[in-house]
């Protein structure tokens, strides 16, 4: 039996020095490793043998089956280099390299950053605040009281009682107003939340641009110069705008920005509704309770607000006819910008 076990590896080194494949190498496996293999025959043999024979046999048998396994693992290995090697041999080091492929900015990013720099060359400071906030930032402090509809469960993300994502960016105002003392100037960009039906010009996630200006003698005069300056450099020096009264809790009096369309030039079309006039921001003047919640003299110190959405221009900006677009992380669609 031992002799014969020698003979069995003999034949099976031959074939593995002759096994040029992974069929191969595997057909190896089962002639000698398998169920019906003739390792499988030796060990079935065992109790025939005499009790001083059949320690040594089983224990050889069962080392040449390591060895033999082992060896099928290692020739697997070298094969699968193999190939490898063989385009490695035959790259040819004069052909140009492959260029590298850059990224660019999102249309959301390139948008915001461009609002974000017409306002920096106004003097305005950027600032920044949390994604969840309670309710005092988000609502009270505001003006907005608990039983308002803004601040219902069915209108919020809310996480705890007091603890919700929040809807809008101007919570971040009264973080700024509650650290610095006026004057202030500061524009506040960032990502909000709404339960909205998502469709082509909707989204639960959508993202603000809000401005805030608190000073001695600040009127709605300056709030206007602020906005016309603004429109004409980012949409175009012939845009023409209009202010519409409006009602905001934190703000009295309101309006809302319209900016003549620069598709149609006015004169109306499927983008502003046939009406010649696009709907791109809610501002007005900061309630005095506002400043009061906050610890500012509203005898002293008055101040404006105001509020873009950057998704909507962005879709104006590079003509983009659903908000889909911009969040699905199509490279096919991002790549054109």
């Amino acid at each position: 039996m031992l002799a014969e076990l020698d003979n069995l590896k003999d034949d099976f080194d031959a074939g593995l020095a002759g096994a040029d494949s992974a069929e191969a190498l595997d057909r190896l496996r089962v002639e000698y490793l398998g169920r019906k293999g003739k390792i499988g025959e030796v060990m079935k043999r065992l109790p025939t043998l005499s009790a001083d024979e059949r320690p040594a046999v089983g224990k050889r048998a069962n080392a040449l089956k390591r060895e033999m396994e082992q060896a099928l693992k290692t020739r697997g290995e070298t094969l699968a280099l193999a190939p490898a090697a063989k385009r490695t041999s035959a790259v040819d080091l004069t052909l140009p390299g492959v260029p590298l492929r850059l990224g660019h900015r999102h249309p959301i990013t390139r948008t915001r950053d461009e609002m974000i720099g017409i306002f920096q060359r106004l003097g305005f400071d950027v600032a920044y605040g949390p994604e969840v906030e309670d309710r005092w930032h988000n609502f009270t402090a505001l003006n907005i009281p608990d039983d308002h509809p803004a601040a219902d469960p069915f209108n919020n993300f809310y996480i705890t009682p007091d603890l919700l994502l929040r809807t809008q960016t101007s919570p971040v105002q009264i973080r700024v107003m509650e650290k610095q003392k006026p004057p202030v100037r500061c524009v506040v960009p960032g990502r909000v939340y709404r339960p909205e039906t998502v469709d082509a010009s909707h989204s639960f996630m959508f993202h603000q641009l809000e401005g805030l200006m608190v000073d001695r003698d600040v009127t709605f005069r300056h709030l206007k110069v602020v906005l016309h300056l603004f429109v004409q450099e980012f949409f175009s020096p012939d845009a023409r705008m209009r202010l519409r009264p409006h009602f905001f809790p934190f703000t009295e009096p309101s309006a809302e920005l319209d900016v003549s369309c620069f598709i149609c030039g006015g004169k109306g079309c499927a983008t502003c509704g046939r009406k010649g006039w696009l709907e791109v921001c809610g501002c007005g003047m900061v309630d005095p309770n506002v400043l009061e919640g906050v610890g500012i003299d509203p005898e002293e110190y008055t101040g404006f607000a105001f509020g873009f959405g950057i998704d909507r221009p962005a879709m104006l900006k590079y003509g983009i006819h659903d908000i889909r677009l911009l969040f699905e992380n199509d490279v096919r669609f991002l790549a054109q910008f």
